[in-house]
Parts: structure tokens; C-alpha cells; sequence
């Protein structure tokens, strides 16, 4: 039997010098309403260091990222806010996850899902939540995520800061 060929990517934790791919694939992934500034980008690695990957393929060429934070269940971030982490989490928040066009169909995205819920599950957090945009819903739906509502008025507010249709899903961790 022929054995197939390594996968040509790696995932492995972002790093600073990582920030100008992620900002070219966030530019070609999402709408101009979701792009994060430079500045907001190395905020996001700062706060989340530990749970912020990417997907490296050869030559250093990314093919892929995921920023996720830890958070409490039912807490939504405003687009563009700072991460405010609990003294408390009981979720791992998946914040943005991006995939470029050369690296499509490689199944890095669930790769790096995977790699997050694994954390999330070592440190025995009983969840992972995110607002799916772009109607991305039926992706996450493959990845064991469900929609729930939010029934704290603040929350609402901070759901409808994302624009289109921002739905709240979540996924129990449980063993």
C-alpha cells in the first residue's frame, strides 16, 4: 500500500511575526465590517497567546488561523472590543477562524477547532461558544455547535454590534 504524503501543514500557536498573514487572509475572508485593524490584531495575540493558532505551511506560508479566548457561557464580546477574561471561565470563546483560499478544502479549520476544544477540555471548561457571521451556521452545525438564545438584554446588544445575522452557538464539552 503507497503511503500518503505528510500533511503540508502544521498547526502550531501564533506568534507575532505571524500577525501580517493572518491580517492578509482576515482582508480576504470576511466582510470590510469584520477586518480588524493591526493594532486590535497584536491586542488579540497579547491577550489570547495560549489560545490563538495557526495553520503553517511550507515555506512559512499560512494557510489558516483560529483566535479563541477563555470566557463564560453567554458573555459575547462586541465586535471590536478588547477580550475582558473572567477570573472565572467556564468556555472556551472561538473568536475568529479563517481559512485562505489556497489552503480551502484541507480540512484546516476543523483541524484547528479540534486543537482549541482539546485545550478547552484539558483545563475541564464545560464549553465553547461563538457568534457564527456570514452565514456560517451550517459549518458550525457540522462541528457540534447548536444555536442558543441569549436572554441578558446587555448580550443581545452586544450580539447585534456584529453585522448581518450573528448567531450565538454553543458546544458542551462534556467527556
Amino acid at each position: 500500500m503507497a503511503s500518503l504524503p505528510e500533511d503540508p501543514f502544521k498547526l502550531r500557536l501564533m506568534r507575532p511575526q505571524d500577525l501580517a498573514g493572518v491580517a492578509a487572509i482576515q482582508a480576504s475572508s470576511y466582510h470590510p465590517h469584520y477586518l480588524e485593524d493591526d493594532a486590535t490584531l497584536a491586542a488579540r495575540l497579547r491577550e489570547c497567546a495560549d489560545t490563538s493558532w495557526v495553520a503553517e505551511g511550507p515555506g512559512g506560508l499560512l494557510g489558516a488561523y483560529l483566535v479563541a479566548y477563555r470566557s463564560v457561557l453567554g458573555k459575547v464580546t462586541p465586535l471590536g472590543a478588547h477580550f475582558d477574561p473572567p477570573p472565572q471561565p467556564n468556555c472556551l470563546y472561538l473568536h475568529d477562524l479563517a481559512v485562505a483560499a489556497h489552503a480551502a478544502g484541507q480540512g484546516l479549520g476543523p483541524a484547528l477547532v479540534r486543537q482549541a476544544l482539546a485545550l478547552a477540555r484539558r483545563e475541564g471548561l464545560a464549553c465553547s461558544a461563538l457568534v457564527s457571521v456570514q452565514e456560517s451556521q451550517a459549518f458550525w452545525r457540522r462541528l457540534g455547535y447548536g444555536a442558543q438564545a441569549l436572554d441578558d438584554a446587555q448580550q443581545q446588544a452586544h450580539l447585534a454590534s456584529y453585522p448581518g445575522v450573528g448567531v450565538y452557538m454553543v458546544q458542551a464539552l462534556g467527556d
